[in-house]
């Protein structure tokens, strides 16, 4: 059997080698807790779960990000390209460091384990190439960290999030919005602006992977609370706001 709260004491301890006043680091300790509690969740929802599997997706929302903390200390970043890969990082970390014991006394999940860490930060064409509870796992992980984005994105400063407190002004870039309409991948090399970033954060209404997670979403209104946080002034970035968040209500009406 998994031990959920000896994961959790675990996990406390392995945090506590860090600096809990630092920002970064008080952020990913509340954001793991959340992620865990969601994943939970979001197996209980899957009905094919049974309890052990549903404590199996708590304890890897829990450890998903493992790797953001010692990546703060030694970076003091969360921008992978200019660090390192946080979702390999949690890998070495529990699985060649030996870290994994800590957190798990049985060996049947690893792989499982492994794999959702690994994968969960990659685009969701990735999880092509996974199979079975590997895949389903990975998707739970992607979905739940995707959904406590997103309820974050609804109460933070504005400042913090899109660097800037009032987007009024600010006008959309043509490739982002043409992206969003044709549901494509946002090519996040292409954001200019704080609107191009937030289109960016709409367009996770397509990235989920179960309808189940995006039922969560719709039942806590994350897209709607995140609409509601702004006004734009520029004719034109209205206009196109109001189709994309009008393609989102489109696509959760049809979950």
């Amino acid at each position: 059997m998994i031990d959920i709260l000896k994961a959790k004491q675990a996990f406390k301890k392995y945090v506590n080698g860090y600096d809990k006043e630092n920002y970064k680091i008080k952020i990913k300790i509340i954001h793991s807790q959340r992620v865990a509690e969601f994943a939970k969740e979001i197996a209980k929802r899957n009905k094919s779960l049974s309890q052990e599997e549903e404590q199996l997706a708590q304890l890897i929302g829990l450890l998903h990000d493992i790797g953001r903390f010692e990546q703060a200390k030694k970076y003091h970043t969360f921008i992978d390209k200019i660090s390192v890969n946080h979702g390999e990082l949690g890998v070495q970390i529990l699985f060649e460091e030996g870290n994994i014991r800590n957190f798990i006394e049985e060996t049947q999940y690893d792989e499982i384990i492994k794999k959702a860490i690994l994968y969960h930060n990659r685009d969701k064409k990735s999880l092509e190439y996974l199979k079975g509870k590997e895949k389903l796992y990975s998707q739970i992980i992607r979905d739940a960290d995707k959904m406590d984005i997103l309820s974050i994105l609804t109460t933070a400063k504005k400042e913090e999030i899109w660097g800037k407190e009032n987007l009024s002004e600010e006008k959309m870039s043509d490739e982002i919005y043409k992206e969003f309409m044709e549901e494509q991948d946002i090519n996040y090399q292409q954001r200019k602006t704080a609107v191009d970033l937030l289109v960016s954060h709409f367009a996770f209404v397509f990235d989920f992977n179960d309808k189940q997670s995006l039922q969560m979403v719709k039942e806590n209104q994350y897209f709607e609370k995140l609409y509601q946080r702004f006004q734009f002034n520029h004719s034109k970035t209205k206009e196109q706001m109001e189709q994309i968040y009008k393609k989102v209500e489109e696509t959760l009406e049809r979950i």
